[in-house]
């Protein structure tokens, strides 16, 4: 059922033509977030890492009709965001997977390739912790499609990375690793790309 709507989802916004000029990224926005340096989307499925926590892997992934890189953008973990608030920069959100319902995730744990900050997909609609808070950092005044932003990781520092030089084997072949660097560079910069984004909401404060 899950992957059933979220293929609808995404035959509805592949559907809906050329983004608007300075669409805002609100709260409720399902979204594509791609990677600027290599252009793969960020992306899971329900594979488990071999290694260090074993929770859902997270992984850059460069087949743009695939559905298992959807994601939707909602308030922090104890913080309401209601649909259609726009996104300041600075403020905190969590991501959740559309196909699994589980929150990207991170923690101290090693990456599997590069040895640096794993990052995973946890929890489920009623399960979530103060480890799925990521602040979205940008120049300007709100979160705006295909703009760069950089999500760093509130509890751990690190920032949303990955690296073309870092790909993993079978059964994710071909497929990047997605980790934390605690220096932000260009690795670090990410857009939302395609998706569909909730107008703005007028009617709160």
């Amino acid at each position: 059922m899950l992957r059933a709507i979220a293929l609808i989802l995404l035959v509805a916004f592949c559907a809906s033509g050329a983004p608007a000029e300075d669409t805002l990224v609100t709260c409720g926005s399902v979204v594509k977030l791609k990677h600027v340096s290599t252009g793969y989307d960020l992306h899971s499925h329900e594979i488990s890492y071999g290694s260090g926590s074993g929770q859902q892997s997270v992984t850059g992934f460069q087949d743009t009709s695939d559905a298992n890189s959807l994601w939707v953008v909602s308030g922090a973990q104890e913080a309401e965001c209601v649909q259609g608030t726009p996104i300041k920069s600075g403020t905190s959100v969590r991501l959740q997977h559309v196909a699994t319902r589980r929150w990207l995730h991170s923690h101290h744990f090693p990456s599997p390739l590069s040895q640096n900050l794993e990052v995973s997909a946890f929890g489920n609609d009623k399960e979530s912790d103060h480890l799925d808070n990521w602040e979205v950092q940008f120049s300007g005044s709100h979160w705006l499609q295909d703009q760069k932003v950089k999500l760093k990781h509130v509890e751990t520092g690190g920032f949303l990375s990955s690296s073309a030089d870092r790909r993993y084997g079978r059964p994710i072949g071909g497929q990047l690793e997605i980790c934390g660097k605690k220096k932000a560079g260009k690795t670090e910069e990410w857009m939302a790309t395609e998706g569909i984004f909730f107008p703005e909401r007028t009617d709160v404060a």
